[in-house]
Formats: C-alpha cells, structure tokens, sequence
C-alpha cells in the first residue's frame, strides 16, 4: 500500500490522482508500445537485418529487460513522476538529472509528434481527398481532449481501442498461420538466424529500429504518483507489458517474413513506401486483410498510441518544471481534473507544429524516429549507471546481482547498438545533447542550478518554491 506521506518526504504534494490500478497500467503499456507496432515498420527492420527481424525482436526484447528491471529499482526508491530525469538527478546529481531529462524529452516531445504523421500520412493514403494536415489536426484535438478530462477518461479509452487492436492482430496470426501451413509461405526459421546475412553490426543496426517498437513500457514509469500500489505495481507492470508485448512482435515478424512476396527485392531495396508486412498480409489473407491491418496500425497510432505519448510527455514536463528546471506555468495542476493541464495543452500543440512541418520533409518520418531512438537508448545508459551509483557506490548496497551484473549487462547491450545507430542520429542526437549542456551553463549563470527536493532537508525559501508551483 502506498504511503500518502512519501511524496512529502521530497518536498512536493501529492497533486495527481491515484486511480491507476494494475490493469490500467498494463493497459496503457500496450496501448503506449502497440501490440501491432511492427506493422509499420517490418521493412525497415527486415531489410535492415538481413531478413533476420524476428532476432532483432528478441535481442530487443532481452535487452529492455535489463532495462526494465534498472527501472523497477529506481522507482522504488524515488516512487514519482519524471522517470530518468528523476532517477539520475536523484541517484546521481541533479545536474546529471537535467542532462537525463534533456535527452529523455528528444523521445518524449518527439513521440507524438512522431505517430501522428505516420498515421495521418497512412489515413491521407486511405481516404486520398482528406489532406494530411486536417488528419493531424483531428488526431490532435481528440487525443487532447480525452487527456485534459482526466486520468480515468484516459485509461476507459485506451482499454477500448486496445482490444480493438488485439482482435485484429489475433486475425492476423490465425490467417497468417494457416497461410503458412497450407504453403502459401514458406516455413523458414531464417528470421531468427540467416548464415547468409548474419552480422552482430547488421542485427544491432536493426535493433535500434525495432527499439521504437518497445518504447512505452518505459512510459509507465511516468505515472508513479497516479498507481494505487506505488512502486511494486509501476515494477510488475513494467515487465509484463515487456514480455507479452516482446512475444506478440516476434510472433507476427517471424510470420509476416515467411510470406514476404520478394525477399531478395525487400533485402536489396529496403521498404520506401513502409508497405512490405501489407505486402505480406496480401499474400495470406488477400486485400482485405493487407487492408485491415494498414487501416488499423494507422488508427492505433494516431489515437491510443499518441494519447499515452501524449500523457507521459506532459507529466515529464510537468515533473521538470515543478523543480523549476523548465517553465512554472507548466507545473500547473487542474483542480478539478488532476491533470497537468498547461504541459498537456502544450505537448499537443507541439506535436501539431512539428507533425505539420515534418510532413513537408521528405525525410521527417525517418528523421524523427532515428532521434527518437537514439534518445531514448541513451537515457536508458543513463539509468543503469544512476542503478549502480544511488545502490551500490551511495548505498553500500551488496546486492552484486541486482545492483552491478543487471544493470551492467543492460548498459553492454544497449552501448553496442547506439555505436551501430543511424549516423545521423547519432549527430543530431549529440548536438541535442550540447545544446542540453549550453542549457545547463545557462541555468547556473542565471542562478537556477538544478536542485531536487528531498536529497538534503528542504531549506524554507526551496520549500516554498515548491509549494508555488
């Protein structure tokens, strides 16, 4: 059960409303990461790996467990929201808590932007005479409205669209299965392992693809001040969604990559028009399916995918600007409703800008999930060092397994694909991390270092700092 006063152990009030139970959190897990995510992707990943998507799943899948696992860790020892930002602000220093919650915002803010393109470019190619920027705004508006009533109108809804999205990827599988058992496709576990093509640089390579797949198990972690159960609950959903989400990837890669019409054109090629598991689906099942699933991946991420971006977003900005580390205006709570309203309001109206000037680009699509990725995997290194310093070095923690070998061993696997990442990300990315840091100079020169509540006793004028905001 959780403790009403352990917030007010760092200095802050319990503001957000504890309505999220177990289900909910695995809910929006899902919903946050999308059962049929790879959809929209499989070309990329299976081009990128050599045909070998479904072990770039896996190792995806093995490596976001350790992550998983650093992450159940840190939120019982620092149960808010924030995530990263809080974790190795607190775990580390507070300086190295801005830079965390610097990088971690490359992923957060750039998500819903992100996902209401590619769906609204999927529904424009659906319905031809509704413009992309009209799906944008539509996408926007809904999902902004939903989150502005409140934390529950959020979890009702996500269920719902949830189930939608199980129920066609359950079609998929049993069309899919029978396809391939009736030899329409063929039966190969070259998915998992191609002589021909395997490469660790190659599989690592198609891993920081895959990894957009997998984010949002992370985002639970953002509601650590709404779950009844606190931190033993943000943990156990966590990994659950991991798991069963890690599964429903690979089982639909390693089907759709039986039925691809052409590999050798997918390998030579890559997948410019990102239609390669449609392409798949066609041959399993016919048009209507290819159609299903295209019309449904669209959907997926333009509204219950982006509504949860949507929430871990704002309560990040939220939880950075309450240690007055961004704006005040956006540690703003409604009173009636319990959300962050100002950082709600304002992702949205952030995802609409840069989802209209990216979908000008004829790169945006690519642009930002390459700097997605590679904000998230570096903050991800960020929380298994702040893992082994808050336990091992601050705590005298001789837990060697829990606080040493896991985090290490994610730290490995995950260092490997940020040096094979996309170049380009990997600069953008850098230079986002200097402009963190110009950032950060800037703060102390004006005299607003970075100061957490509740490392050290709160001092009178820190405490009403936080009482204001």
């Amino acid at each position: 059960m959780f403790d009403q006063n352990e917030l007010e152990r760092y200095g802050y009030r319990q503001e957000l409303s504890r309505q999220l139970r177990f289900r909910d959190l695995l809910a929006y897990g899902l919903v946050y990461m999308v059962p049929i995510a790879p959809m929209a992707i499989f070309g990329s990943v299976y081009a990128g790996s050599g045909g070998m998507v479904a072990l770039a799943y896996t190792i995806g899948v093995v490596a976001l467990v350790f992550t998983a696992f650093s992450y159940a860790q840190m939120v019982r020892a620092f149960p808010m929201s924030g995530s990263v930002y809080n974790y190795a602000g607190r775990g580390i220093r507070p300086p190295v808590g801005f830079l965390a919650g610097w990088v971690i915002l490359l992923d957060y803010v750039l998500v819903p932007g992100l996902l209401y393109l590619v769906a609204s470019v999927a529904m424009h190619a659906t319905v031809p005479s509704v413009p992309v920027w009209a799906w944008l705004l539509g996408f926007v508006a809904v999902n902004t409205i939903v989150n502005s009533v409140g934390i529950r109108m959020t979890a009702v809804a996500t269920r719902v669209m949830l189930v939608g999205e199980l129920i066609v990827l359950a079609v998929f599988l049993a069309v899919a299965g029978w396809a391939v058992a009736s030899r329409k496709g063929r039966f190969s576990w070259e998915a998992f392992y191609s002589p021909d093509t395997f490469t660790w640089s190659i599989v690592a390579g198609a891993v920081s693809i895959a990894v957009l797949s997998f984010l949002g198990f992370d985002g639970i972690s953002m509601l650590a001040e709404e779950a009844k159960g606190g931190a033993r609950q943000i943990g156990r959903a966590m990994a659950a969604v991991l798991v069963l989400a890690g599964v429903l990837f690979i089982a639909q890669t390693w089907l759709a990559a039986m039925l691809v019409p052409d590999a050798g054109a997918l390998l030579a090629d890559g997948d410019p028009n990102g239609t390669a598991f449609y392409d798949a689906a066609a041959v399993a099942g016919g048009s209507w399916l290819a159609t299903l699933c295209a019309v449904a991946t669209a959907i997926a991420w333009g509204l219950p995918n982006s509504m949860v971006a949507q929430v871990a977003t704002s309560r990040l900005l939220y939880a950075m600007a309450r240690d007055r580390q961004l704006p005040a205006f956006l540690a703003k709570v409604s009173v009636r409703r319990n959300v962050p309203i100002n950082a709600t309001l304002l992702t949205g109206v952030v995802s609409l800008a840069l989802g209209l000037y990216m979908a000008g680009r004829s790169n945006g699509i690519t642009l930002l999930s390459s700097l997605i990725n590679f904000g998230a995997m570096v903050a991800f290194l960020v929380l298994h060092v702040s893992v082994v310093v808050h336990y091992l070095i601050r705590s005298r923690s001789r837990n060697w397994w829990a606080h040493l070998v896991m985090p290490a061993a994610g730290f490995g696997i995950l260092a490997y694909v940020v040096v094979n990442a996309n170049i380009a990300a990997q600069r953008l990315g850098l230079a986002w991390l200097a402009l963190g840091l110009i950032v950060l100079a800037g703060l102390y020169l004006s005299g607003r270092r970075p100061v957490l509540s509740g490392l050290a006793p709160v001092e009178p004028q820190q405490q009403r700092d936080v009482e204001r905001v």
